[in-house]
């Protein structure tokens, strides 16, 4: 993955966008920093800016919320609202300040570009675990209170049909910053700071950052998994393709130069992922130039392939951002990585969601 590839064959992304969630981190006088939607579109390796958050007043910022999508629609869930501007003492420094936990949800229609309100959340939440199974968001974990490293093991479900949340059973385990992914029709809550409220932290705080919650819906109850995510650092991302889960990182290094594959007992590496250029995407570009920064890097699925969007810092330069794309073919026997071309833009952001994966029917 050390060159410019061609874009993914289209019948295998078309009506397929990756939308993603940033603020603004910039230093240059901007009109607000909150929250703004863009989408990118794999057929034609493009970006556009959709729209700003709702509701949010200038310079509130909202982060560590989650963004799924049913159908055509967006959800945006719970998170943390924050203050966000440039210092008045340090015009080299950006000062934020949390406000408080949010329990709201919004709608976004992306075919009419309407939002809506939802119900919210019955108890608010941020850095918690959040998918989709059957055309309903399960939410599960999180924290509940600022200032506070403690999780909750409380979990509920919305049904978007009725706009209704309700409660399921508590897990064994009060955790956050722990993942959320569907795999093999079941609810699984990997990994994140984990504890036990009956016991003592220290051995199964590390023991429980390695475990996983398995939400089981014909007996109603969570199975707690043993070292499903073999590390006590929290994951930053997991997805499913066919039968394997995969991984590129964990919450203090979110890309970790390979990709990892879960086959249900062993996570392992898949050969062929040490993708250079999105560890350092300098041949990109200039191959003479000094260490690009990344700035941000999340990661979407569309059948086989993972979409990896990164947006980094031009070498000497701070206010100017290098977008670029890796992709992953895991079906591929052999060099199943390539990056995109890059796109330049003006200012710097910060990733405020991970990116969800929205399919458009035809018109």
């Amino acid at each position: 993955m050390d060159s410019v590839s061609p874009l993914p064959s289209p019948s295998s992304v078309t009506n397929y966008r990756i939308y993603t969630s940033f603020c603004s981190n910039d230093l240059l006088p901007t009109p607000s920093m909150s929250n703004w939607i863009e989408c990118y579109d794999p057929n034609t390796n493009s970006w556009h800016r959709v729209c700003r958050i709702p509701e949010l007043l200038q310079n509130h910022v909202r982060k560590d919320f989650a963004m799924v999508s049913i159908g055509d629609s967006i959800y945006i869930i719970g998170g943390r609202l924050c203050d966000k501007a440039p210092s008045h003492h340090d015009p080299y420094e950006i000062v934020q300040d949390d406000l408080e936990v949010l329990s709201s949800v919004i709608r976004y229609d992306v075919c009419s570009g309407m939002w809506s309100k939802c119900a919210p959340l019955a108890i608010p939440r941020f850095d918690f675990a959040c998918t989709v199974c059957d055309n309903k968001i399960y939410v599960a974990g999180g924290q509940c209170t600022l200032g506070i490293a403690r999780g909750t093991s409380s979990a509920e479900v919305y049904n978007p049909t009725l706009d209704e949340w309700k409660p399921l059973p508590d897990m064994s385990v009060m955790r956050y910053k722990c993942v959320g992914v569907t795999w093999q029709g079941k609810i699984h809550v990997i990994g994140g700071f984990a504890e036990k409220a009956d016991l003592d932290k220290l051995p199964w705080n590390t023991i429980g950052r390695c475990s996983a919650e398995v939400y089981n819906s014909d007996n109603a109850k969570w199975d707690l998994v043993m070292g499903m995510w073999q590390l006590d650092v929290p994951p930053n991302q997991i997805v499913a393709v066919d039968e394997k889960l995969f991984s590129s990182g964990d919450c203090l290094n979110a890309w970790k130069g390979h990709i990892e594959e879960y086959d249900g007992k062993f996570w392992n590496e898949v050969e062929g992922s040490h993708l250079e250029t999105l560890s350092s995407p300098n041949s990109v570009w200039e191959a003479n130039w000094p260490p690009a920064k990344r700035i941000y890097i999340t990661m979407a699925a569309i059948g086989s392939k993972l979409f990896f969007l990164a947006g980094y810092r031009k070498p000497g330069e701070t206010s100017r951002l290098m977008s670029v794309v890796h992709v992953f073919d895991t079906w591929a026997k052999r060099d199943g990585g390539r990056s995109l071309e890059p796109t330049e833009e003006e200012g710097e952001k910060e990733l405020c969601s991970h990116a969800c994966v929205v399919f458009l029917p035809n018109n």
